[in-house]
């Protein structure tokens, strides 16, 4: 799993029949100490994320291992909203308090 911040919405009207009724999101992939990095990707919303939350997605096949996106061809999905983290002791990142 990977740390990452939702930027946005991706709308795609026409898309592969078993990926109707997916949410598509743009994320950033965060480092432990919530650092962005160079990495972005779209990724389908499991879970109800929405624009700035903090979440947790996995990619590759991992990505197809959900109830939402069981065999379907989708290399990405958010799987969780982040309520906090610590890094040794310390508090990153707690929701709301950014």
């Amino acid at each position: 799993m990977l740390l990452g911040r939702v930027l946005g919405t991706v709308v795609a009207t026409r898309k592969e029949t078993s990926m109707e009724g997916l949410k598509f999101l743009v994320v950033k992939r965060l480092d432990a100490m919530g650092e962005q990095m160079q990495d972005t990707v779209v990724a389908a919303d499991g879970v109800g994320a929405g624009v700035g939350e903090i979440v947790l997605y996995a990619t590759g096949s991992a990505a197809r291992q959900t109830t939402v996106t069981h065999q379907r061809p989708c290399d990405a999905v958010i799987m969780a909203i982040v309520d906090s983290w610590e890094v040794e002791g310390r508090e990153v990142y707690r929701k709301g308090d950014e």
